[in-house]
């Protein structure tokens, strides 16, 4: 049982943030057919179904039919945007059961944008939160802004615009080592974090000890079928194999997957490429700040 799995409905986006890589696989629109028929496997083996790896969702051209299905096969999906288009599917992702959570970029704006006005961007993604609060108060939001490194004047920007529209004041003081949420407005979250490096083998070696969540608690499964064992491997470098092709419990079972779950259970990088991840680090971050809370 995972706790999300990262299905991927296309990896086509409408924007091209300095945050996202640029995707070396082709383009691909996984069609109603093929997401059916992975859908059917993947729910009963998670607690959250994520519409997204790379790509945007919401530019999917069949993308009120996909809510559909979700719905029928009882699914809780997590939906992440840049919100360009939110104003298209306000209604039906609030009126769908299946959607839990939607998660705005909002950094991806100024990113690809940086002489436009923000207030025509963000005023269809505040009356989307606003009308979600009225009509399905239980929908979590979160406004993430993942550039805490770069971009302050930005940030301070769209701080400002949301303490005007919702009537709240935001604490600047950010700790990105221990908490990254905070709640803003009713369930309503502001997400932050700092900018990472993408795992790649022109990275250096980070050595053969470290844990990882991937198979542990998420998969990811691209738009062509390649299943993945993160969410970070956009280019499918570990491929586990295909969900169109192959039942997605044969792929889990397989001798591949075991020994990379079992090392990162372990604290053991199998996978070459695991070792060039620099993502890992973080995970060591995490261990030592909990050893010295606890010691303390």
């Amino acid at each position: 049982m995972f706790k999300r799995i990262n299905l991927e409905i296309s990896n086509i986006c409408n924007v091209q943030c300095s945050f996202c890589p640029v995707v070396e696989k082709d383009k691909k629109l996984m069609d109603l057919f093929e997401f059916e028929a992975i859908l059917k496997q993947v729910v009963p083996l998670t607690e959250i179904v994520s519409l997204h790896l790379m790509g945007e969702p919401l530019a999917h051209p069949q993308f009120l039919q996909i809510l559909e299905i979700c719905k029928q096969y009882q699914a809780q999906i997590d939906i992440t945007s840049n919100g360009i288009l939110i104003k298209k599917y306000t209604k039906q992702l609030i009126d769908s059961s299946c959607v839990r959570q939607v998660n705005f970029s909002l950094q991806a704006f100024k990113d690809n944008f940086p002489n436009r006005p923000l207030d025509p961007y963000l005023l269809p993604i505040f009356e989307f939160t606003k009308m979600a609060h009225e009509q399905r108060p239980a929908l979590y939001i979160n406004y993430r802004l993942w550039n805490q490194e770069s971009n302050a004047a930005d940030n301070e920007e769209i701080y400002t615009k949301i303490e005007a529209y919702f009537g709240t004041e935001i604490n600047r003081n950010l700790e990105l080592g221990a908490i990254k949420s905070k709640r803003i407005w009713n369930k309503l979250y502001l997400h932050f974090d700092s900018r990472f490096e993408w795992p790649s083998f022109s990275l250096p070696h980070q050595g053969t000890r470290g844990r990882c969540h991937g198979t542990v608690n998420h998969i990811g499964i691209h738009a062509d079928g390649t299943v993945v064992p993160c969410c970070l491997d956009k280019d499918a470098v570990i491929n586990l194999g295909n969900a169109k092709t192959q039942a997605l419990d044969d792929i889990l079972n397989s001798e591949r997957f075991t020994k990379m779950r079992d090392g990162f259970l372990k604290g053991v990088l199998v996978e070459d490429f695991c070792q060039h991840c620099t993502f890992i680090n973080r995970f060591k971050k995490a261990a030592n700040r909990s050893t010295v809370q606890h010691l303390g």
